[in-house]
């Protein structure tokens, strides 16, 4: 019993470090940009009002909707948007139309998920080093290039893995929220009068008095809940215990107390509006704070790039991305991975927005629309999985759903003001990774159709090569081929140049599935063709490891062993010649095509031996 506390212990201690350090750090820039936007006096009214409505987007945002209803959403354990996504169109199966708006709906949200990733680590670690400012004004030319040295320093360390730093990211953001809710009390206690903002009675009096200005604040106001999808995405990370623990016994709690003392200090002296989280500490505080905060945010930035290699491996292995360079980073953790391509793109991408933007104030009006539209898009998904994939009765459904659906609605609404002063950079970014994705998918369709058009059934073609049988060697050869049931072009090349068939066969296609993990005892299926020839599938879900030998090794119904220095791999390198006429336009099918040719290559995304491929070329025009 007392392993299984500990265990719950150092997961609550993980999560409250990889789940919650974003919207742990956005006490450093959320408060401010709501007074400091101009649009709301700084009146003890006012203090009350606001205060009382992040703690009620904090409640009904993080507590209800997502601690409480999505958590449950879990595909096989595992949370996200993605997860969510193959929930949904399994629900909806057997409606064909709705399912295919549903997989754009949430693809378009995975790709504002990369928006989001750019904005994160800009707005965080820039907020947290301009406390600089506040030390001293002498310090506000280095805030750019000491932002940028960091993040530098961050994308850096990535191909090492994390596994090393990894274990101090927990107690590092305890530490964290400790001192931020210390901070608050500290506050609090010289005017503890601020706690009744608690009552919904001063949100609901605020929005009555100014609802014009409660529509446009609201872009401000949901920067206290950047961070809430994280939760989600990470459940297979940490599982629902250990999440909803780290929210409502130090997180919530916390953040909470925080905000609150910005608002008691506001109170007693409004000029602290120019940076209320720092000003609440002491001078002699300062400096170590910012050292914290920054630790926090690099923190916080962590845990979305780790983010985005995991989404993009699952979305190349769901068929909408091409296979890229993936690297192990940890021995024992499969999930610790490293992508260059997706690193340095990111970093760039952010470089440009620290450049672009300078400040943590002009960040925020770019951020909160890819947040805003993917927790839209969260609660569309999950009326469909509840009400298709649980049955739940259709009142229950829309009262549990629509609720979040209005409050969600309004934040979207709100931040599509911010569209040109901001807004628009994050979602350039998710339409540019969009038009990526629905391009290389629309074109692997166009691509399968073209080759199951000019393909040769398998069974009727070995039936007339064994009429009249070519030489048979020593050994085995698979041919990896893109669907079952027909002659992979490899093997037509083989038997043409090289006039030569192996004493066994293998035709090998491998299936990914919507759902996250299939086990080892449900990967493979296999059926005899005869003369020594088998067609393999193989089975891998969204977060499983592709290894193609390791799953051969485990067949049993051939009757002997796959013997690794007797083992050759077949595959068709196929180049891609995009032609006028049906299918994608012509911008896409040249993108498509230069997609496909950059992909890295088949061998080592299914972990083939390099000395044991053979790769055969071919030329198809779509």
């Amino acid at each position: 019993m007392s392993s299984q506390k500990s265990s719950l212990a150092a997961l609550t201690v993980g999560a409250i470090g990889v789940v919650y350090g974003d919207i742990g750090t956005s006490v450093l820039y959320a408060l401010k940009e709501v007074f400091g936007s101009g649009h709301v006096p700084l009146t003890p009214d006012n203090v009350y009002g606001i205060l009382s409505i992040f703690f009620w987007t904090l409640t009904v945002i993080v507590s209800i909707k997502y601690v409480a209803l999505v958590l449950r959403a879990d595909n096989n354990g595992e949370g996200g948007l993605i997860a969510m996504l193959a929930l949904a169109s399994v629900a909806v199966k057997d409606k064909p139309r709705l399912r295919k708006t549903l997989l754009v709906t949430g693809i378009f949200g995975t790709s504002l998920f990369y928006g989001d990733g750019v904005i994160t680590p800009a707005i965080s670690v820039l907020s947290a080093v301009e406390g600089l400012e506040v030390i001293s004004p002498a310090f506000t030319k280095g805030v750019i290039p000491i932002t940028l040295a960091i993040l530098f320093g961050l994308f850096a360390v990535q191909k090492h893995g994390t596994a090393g730093i990894g274990k101090f990211f927990g107690p590092i953001t305890l530490v964290w929220f400790t001192v931020i809710g210390l901070l608050g009390v500290a506050q609090i206690i010289g005017n503890p009068s601020i706690l009744k903002a608690v009552s919904p009675h001063y949100a609901v009096m605020f929005m009555w008095t100014n609802p014009g200005t409660t529509f446009i604040i609201l872009g401000a106001v949901v920067l206290c809940v950047t961070g809430a999808e994280a939760l989600y995405a990470d459940l297979g990370h940490f599982g629902k215990k250990p999440i909803r623990l780290a929210w409502f016994s130090v997180v919530m709690p916390a953040l909470v107390l925080n905000y609150f003392g910005q608002g008691a200090l506001l109170i007693s002296n409004p000029a602290a509006v120019k940076n209320p989280f720092y000003l609440m500490a002491p001078d002699w505080a300062l400096i170590p704070l910012v050292g914290l905060a920054t630790m926090a945010t690099v923190i916080a930035s962590q845990a979305l790039i780790t983010g985005a290699f995991s989404v993009t491996k699952q979305a190349i292995q769901m068929g909408y991305l091409p296979r890229l360079n993936i690297q192990h980073t940890s021995v024992r953790d499969t999930g610790q991975i490293y992508m260059p391509l997706v690193n340095w793109g990111l970093f760039a991408t952010i470089v440009l927005a620290v450049v672009l933007f300078r400040s943590s104030s002009n960040l925020a009006a770019a951020y909160g629309i890819a947040v805003c539209t993917d927790m839209l898009i969260t609660t569309i998904l999950t009326f469909y999985v509840i009400r298709y994939g649980w049955n739940y009765p259709l009142w229950l459904c829309l009262s549990a759903t629509g609720v979040f659906f209005v409050v969600d609605f309004a934040f979207f609404a709100s931040n599509m003001m911010k569209l040109f002063d901001g807004g628009w950079f994050p979602l350039v970014i998710g339409g540019f990774v969009f038009t990526l994705m629905m391009t290389w998918k629309e074109g692997r369709r166009m691509l399968s159709d073209k080759l199951q058009s000019d393909a040769i059934e398998l069974p009727i073609f070995l039936e007339s090569v064994f009429l009249h049988p070519p030489a048979r060697v020593d050994g085995t050869a698979v041919f990896l081929t893109a669907g079952t049931g027909t002659v992979p072009n490899a093997m037509l090349h083989n038997l043409k140049h090289n006039k030569v068939l192996h004493c066994n066969n293998l035709f090998v296609t491998v299936k990914n599935h919507e759902v996250p993990w299939i086990g080892s005892d449900k990967r493979i299926d296999i059926t005899p063709l005869g003369n020594q020839c088998w067609q393999v599938l193989i089975h891998y879900g969204f977060k499983n490891d592709l290894d193609v030998p390791r799953a051969l090794k485990s067949i049993r119904e051939i009757g002997w062993e796959l013997e690794p220095m007797n083992t050759s791999y077949f595959l068709s390198r196929d180049v891609v010649i995009p032609t006028l006429g049906t299918g994608m336009a012509g911008w896409r099918e040249k993108l498509f095509a230069q997609m496909h040719h950059n992909a890295s290559g088949a061998a080592d995304f299914l972990k083939l031996p390099n000395n044991a491929v053979v790769e055969l070329g071919s030329k198809i025009e779509i």
